[in-house]
């Protein structure tokens, strides 16, 4: 017996083969923009993505469009409201500044001159994050038409920062500033990306990020280790001895409350996470690394996705130069960084630093620390009645079971969260060979034009099936 026609599905994709060809057109264009927002000579670059997309956008339909400024790079936003007022609103996150990129790193043609090679798409910002941005734009026409409509099933905003790849340092203020125009029921983030072409998943969660220096103090200067080796405090040796107290035999982190809030694994998440076709060996190959480490009774994936870490970016401390020179100096020093998961707030482990570090030091010690701004975790859980929606989209789109994964790293999505106190859901369709950041970034067409008709189903289903948000 042959399968039923989803007509819906037809209409989606007659309308994006149809339109396939322009929207690329666009996207070639627009990833000729060197929007490198690390470099202060690409600023105007950077402004003249903000002022393209806005322009875009317009002309993709949206009736509210601008371009808002920062004291650094202009982020966009855009509105379209839907004609059912109780319909759920949802904000779109993405970002139009790229990495920095010369043919001279390694690329096989000029970073801002895309070239479609074998089906990809070959660009800086091609995947992150400008073809995920853009995808949207073809998704929510696809959406108007298949359905009808002359407006989004949802009430649509679009929020798309340039400081992204420069570490959002104004993006909480701006998000602060702008709080009441961003209300939202849900964030979708496509800055993101999938497990593999065959394995679609959507991650649930991000973890946050605290980082600190800690200076170590001993004699006022540098002394001989003859003279007074052996009778006074060494601030190189304490700091290798902090290193040492981090953990504990287990892997653990041993700073008391650390681990205080931590939301655990649940059996049915260990469970999707074992479902992934993981190859260990593999993962170490592109780790560059000989061997796995890390807290006792998880597996690896669990570790760098849902457990909490503390690690050691740098140390130093006395003389560094060839040969020797017997000194006991005069400082020493240590950067820590700690991913957080859901449940931990950056604030307590920033006290629970604080209070760890002098009890572990020797009288004749003295020490400073120095806390950079944190970003805190976020999660959505499974039965989210969002991300069920994604989930659905994704597989309509896909044609295949979605699976679930989370992001080791931070990113500003957490603002979002904490601010709007609306949960995070992870949109993305790029796969690890991407190369992002790295040179030859692309993305593969046939998985952009997925993520287009993903976008495309999203709005209908969050519509129909969370038309009252909790």
């Amino acid at each position: 017996m042959s399968q039923p026609v989803d007509t819906a599905v037809s209409a989606v994709r007659t309308y994006i083969a149809q339109h396939r060809v322009a929207f690329l057109d666009d996207l070639t264009e627009w990833l000729r923009i060197p929007s490198v927002s690390a470099q202060p000579d690409h600023a105007p670059d950077v402004r003249r993505s903000a002022d393209w997309l806005a322009a875009k956008l317009e002309e993709t339909g949206f009736p509210t469009v601008e371009v808002w400024p920062t004291p650094g790079a202009p982020a966009v936003y855009a509105e379209w409201p839907a004609a059912d007022p109780g319909a759920p609103t949802v904000l779109v996150y993405g970002h139009h500044d790229v990495q920095p990129a010369a043919r001279e790193d390694g690329w096989d043609s000029e970073p801002f001159a895309p070239v479609v090679r074998d089906g990809r798409l070959y660009a800086r910002g091609a995947a992150d994050d400008k073809g995920q941005v853009f995808f949207h734009t073809l998704g929510v026409r696809a959406h108007l038409a298949a359905t009808g409509r002359t407006t989004p099933a949802v009430h649509l905003k679009l929020l798309i920062e340039g400081e992204e790849e420069s570490g959002s340092p104004h993006f909480r203020a701006l998000v602060e500033q702008h709080a009441d125009r961003l209300t939202a029921d849900a964030v979708i983030v496509s800055d993101t990306g999938m497990w593999s072409e065959d394995t679609p998943t959507v991650c649930t969660g991000m973890r946050g990020l605290a980082e600190c220096e800690i200076r170590l103090y001993g004699p006022d200067q540098d002394i001989h280790s003859g003279s007074f080796g052996g009778a006074v405090p060494n601030p190189a040796t304490a700091v290798a001895r902090l290193v040492a107290a981090l953990h504990d035999e287990h892997a653990r982190v041993a700073i008391p409350g650390f681990y205080d809030g931590v939301v655990e694994l649940t059996g049915r998440e260990r469970e999707l996470f074992a479902e992934l076709p993981f190859d260990e060996e593999r993962w170490l190959r592109t780790a560059k690394s000989h061997a796995t480490r890390g807290e006792a009774g998880y597996s690896t994936l669990e570790r760098v996705w849902a457990r909490p870490t503390a690690e050691v970016n740098g140390i130093g401390g006395g003389y560094q130069g060839p040969g020797s020179k017997t000194i006991i100096p005069s400082s020493a020093m240590v950067k820590l960084s700690f991913r957080l998961v859901a449940g931990q707030d950056p604030e307590h482990v920033r006290k629970a630093v604080g209070d760890w570090v002098p009890a572990q030091l020797p009288e004749g010690i003295r020490h400073e620390i120095t806390f950079s701004p944190a970003t805190r975790p976020c999660l959505t859980p499974l039965d989210h009645p969002a991300l069920r929606s994604v989930v659905r989209a994704m597989g309509r789109a896909f044609g295949t079971p979605v699976r679930f994964t989370r992001e080791g790293g931070s990113g500003p999505a957490a603002d979002l969260q904490d601010v709007l106190g609306a949960p995070v859901l992870f949109l993305g369709i790029s796969v690890p060979s991407d190369g992002w950041h790295a040179p030859n970034e692309k993305v593969d067409l046939d998985l952009l034009l997925k993520g287009v008709e993903t976008s495309a189903y999203l709005w209908g289903d969050l519509a129909e099936h969370w038309r009252h948000a909790p």
